[in-house]
C-alpha cells in the first residue's frame, strides 16, 4: 500500500483501476473530453466534464478510454450511490489490528494526490450533502477538506475529473452550484448501425456473423421504438446466444437468439421483436 503524508497525517492511497477497456467510434465525443481537460496557459484550469446517457450506453468506458489511452494517466473509478457519504468521497478512518487509526484516501482523493484521472460513476445518484463536499475541488480552488483527518488536500496540477450520469428517473437532481461546476455536458447517444456492429465485433470477436447482425438489427429497432436497451444489453444477448448455440443447447442461431433475448430483456424485448419481426436484418 502506498502512503503519503499531508500536514503530518499519514494517508493510505487507493490503487488505480487497471481495466481491459476498448472503444470504437464516436470520436467527436472523445475530442470534446480532451478539449475540456486541455490547459491553454499557466493561468488556465481544466474543466470538469460530465457524460450523460442511458444506462449501458458506454459512459464509463468512454471516460476510461479517454483518460487511460489518450491522456495516458492512471485512472481511479469511484462508484457513486445513494448511500455515499461526504467522508466516503474523501478519507475514511480504518482501525488496524493494533487499534491504531489509519486514514484511507478514496479513489477520488488518491487521483488528486497522484495526478491521475477520477471517474465519478453515476454521479447523480449522490445526495446534495455529499456533492457539497466537492464544491471547492470543482472550481479554481481545487482542494477538498477532510474533517475526519483534519487536513486540506490540494489537487495535483495534472489531476482531472469526469462524471458520468444516467439519464433516467432513479437519480437526484444536481444542485445548481454543482451543475455549474460540472461542465461541459457531453451527451452520449446510442451508436448508429456501423458503430453498434463494430462495438459488438470488438467485444465478441468469436461470435457468429449472423448473431452479430441479428443483434444489431434488434438494437437499432429498439432505439427507433424508444426502448432503453443498450449496447451492453446487446453484448450480453449475443454472448449468451453464442453459448447456447456453440454449447449445442439449441440447433440453430435464430432459436439461440430468441432464448437469449427473452432471458436478458424479458417480455419488453419480445414485444420489440414482435413489432418488427417482418423488417430486414441489418
Amino acid at each position: 500500500m502506498e502512503k503519503v503524508k499531508i500536514e503530518n497525517v499519514e494517508i493510505v492511497l487507493s490503487h488505480p483501476d487497471d481495466l481491459n477497456i476498448k472503444w470504437t467510434g464516436q470520436n467527436d465525443l472523445i475530442r470534446q473530453i480532451m478539449a475540456a481537460w486541455h490547459i491553454i496557459s499557466e493561468d488556465d484550469i481544466p474543466l470538469n466534464p460530465r457524460i450523460v446517457g442511458k444506462p449501458g450506453a458506454g459512459k464509463t468506458t468512454l471516460s476510461y478510454y479517454a483518460a487511460k489511452e489518450l491522456l495516458k494517466r492512471e485512472v481511479y473509478i469511484f462508484q457513486c450511490t445513494v448511500d455515499t457519504r461526504p467522508e466516503d468521497l474523501i478519507i475514511v478512518p480504518v482501525i488496524s489490528e493494533n487499534n491504531k487509526i489509519n486514514y484511507h484516501a478514496s479513489s477520488l482523493v488518491s487521483a488528486m494526490i497522484k495526478g491521475g484521472v477520477a471517474i465519478l460513476d453515476e454521479g447523480n445518484r449522490m445526495s446534495e450533502k455529499t456533492w457539497a463536499s466537492l464544491a471547492p475541488l470543482l472550481d479554481d480552488r481545487r482542494y477538498v477538506e477532510s474533517v475526519i483527518a483534519g487536513i486540506k488536500i490540494k489537487a495535483h496540477p495534472d489531476f482531472r475529473i469526469i462524471v458520468t450520469m444516467n439519464d433516467d428517473a432513479s437519480t437526484f437532481e444536481l444542485p445548481e452550484y454543482i451543475h455549474s461546476r460540472l461542465q461541459p455536458t457531453i451527451e452520449l447517444p446510442f451508436p448508429d448501425v456501423k458503430e453498434e456492429y463494430d462495438i459488438l465485433k470488438m467485444n465478441l470477436p468469436f461470435a457468429e456473423e449472423e448473431i452479430l447482425k441479428i443483434t444489431v438489427g434488434f438494437l437499432q429497432k429498439s432505439h427507433i421504438n424508444k426502448a432503453s436497451f443498450s449496447v451492453r444489453d446487446g453484448i450480453n444477448m449475443a454472448r449468451y446466444a453464442m453459448k447456447l448455440y456453440k454449447g449445442n443447447i439449441t440447433k440453430d442461431i435464430d432459436t439461440a437468439f430468441l432464448i437469449a433475448l427473452k432471458s436478458i430483456l424479458g417480455e419488453e424485448g419480445i414485444k420489440i421483436l414482435s413489432a418488427n419481426n417482418n423488417e430486414e436484418k441489418y
